[in-house]
């Protein structure tokens, strides 16, 4: 098969690179793919969420030199997985590769992967450490350990799909992407997982293997919401959307306010404080915690920051105490209908924590999204 020179203005491949504080890799990365892709025409999407290191005008600067790389500012909204399908919905090419900044992704392997494309008609080329010739590198056995432990999880979802289903380093046909795109979850880092369990029909898959290098600039992202992340991925495939993710965190945040509250409840009543008085102290603590965490975790991407965040935290209590109102009154229906104690306290808990949600999605988080819809309008 022959390809059109890299010169052409019709690009065969798009690269798409999201992007987070990466702005010492962009300029040594889109040299080393260009050398590694030689003639195959290509094309660069850099998808920046709005990075503090201003990542988006050192692409705007390489641009100036490399016409065939570009960069999408996204300011408000953040996220690997949203970041890719943006970038890809955006791409000329009818193959999309998708590609870490940091070299950590092996990107000698981007003609193999094109090539395997092509010659074996695949729709979806994964580069995984797992196959004969992979590796994971100079991974310690933490790491390791939670990789393979994430990766017969996702095979949970897919079966034996691929043998690296956590892979952040693969090539699909555009086409396949749009077919699937209004069923994808966009939770996480995962959208690999996300884009083959969400196929309406199997995917022929191809794999290349490689070897997970170390990052050469900037800071790791992996941390704690990542992995919690991919089971609210998870959650939401294996339960076909009915059990919306940020639900689920919402209800984890509320377990752990629970405790809190029952700690400040005890401590205070062990030094001399009246039960109404401990009570009334345990209920604002764990409303405050509660707060903080659902505005740094369940709502990270709505994050409310300065006075927002102090309106947000009044409104979350009133929201609460409704909720709390709301919880004693179905359990009270719930206790004349059984005359059943745990069922009118589970009925009454559930009617809580979906009431809070609901109320604290819409009228405390939602408010900046409804303020970006009726601006667009």
């Amino acid at each position: 098969m022959t390809t059109p020179d890299a010169d052409d203005h019709a690009p065969l491949l798009s690269i798409i690179i999201p992007t987070f504080n990466e702005a010492a890799n962009i300029a040594p990365l889109v040299d080393a793919v260009g050398a590694a892709l030689g003639t195959i025409a290509w094309e660069m999407i850099v998808v920046d969420d709005d990075s503090p290191d201003h990542t988006f005008d050192v692409v705007a600067a390489v641009a100036r030199t490399h016409p065939h790389v570009r960069c999408i500012r996204r300011v408000g909204r953040r996220g690997l997985a949203s970041a890719v399908i943006e970038g890809a919905l955006a791409a000329n090419g009818d193959v999309v590769a998708v590609m870490d900044a940091d070299f950590q992704h092996d990107e000698t392997r981007l003609p193999l992967m094109y090539r395997a494309m092509i010659d074996q008609k695949a729709d979806l080329v994964v580069a995984t450490r797992y196959g004969s010739g992979g590796g994971v590198g100079d991974w310690d056995p933490t790491r390791a350990a939670i990789s393979d432990v994430a990766t017969r999880m996702g095979r949970i979802l897919i079966g034996d799909a691929t043998t690296d289903p956590m892979s952040g380093f693969f090539m699909v046909r555009r086409a396949v992407l749009a077919s699937s795109v209004y069923d994808l979850s966009l939770q996480g880092y995962k959208i690999l997982l996300d884009i083959i369990s969400s196929s309406p029909r199997r995917l022929r898959i191809a794999e290349v293997p490689y070897t997970f290098r170390g990052r050469r600039e900037g800071q790791s992202k992996i941390g704690p919401m990542v992995f919690a992340e991919f089971l609210f991925l998870l959650i939401e495939k294996l339960s076909r959307g009915l059990i919306p993710p940020r639900f689920v965190l919402f209800c984890i945040v509320g377990g752990l306010g629970l405790g809190v509250h029952l700690v400040i409840l005890n401590g205070l009543g062990a030094i001399g404080f009246s039960f109404l008085a401990a009570q009334a102290s345990a209920i604002g603590g764990a409303m405050l915690f509660n707060y903080v965490l659902n505005n740094e975790f369940t709502y990270r991407d709505k994050r409310l920051t300065g006075i927002n965040a102090v309106f947000g935290a009044f409104a979350f209590a009133i929201v609460c105490s409704i909720g709390a109102l709301a919880n004693v009154g179905v359990a009270e229906l719930a206790i004349q209908q059984t005359d059943n104690w745990s069922i009118a306290g589970i009925a009454g808990a559930i009617m809580g924590a979906v009431f809070n949600f609901g109320a604290a999605s819409s009228l405390i988080w939602g408010r900046r999204e409804k303020r970006r819809r009726k601006a667009a309008a």
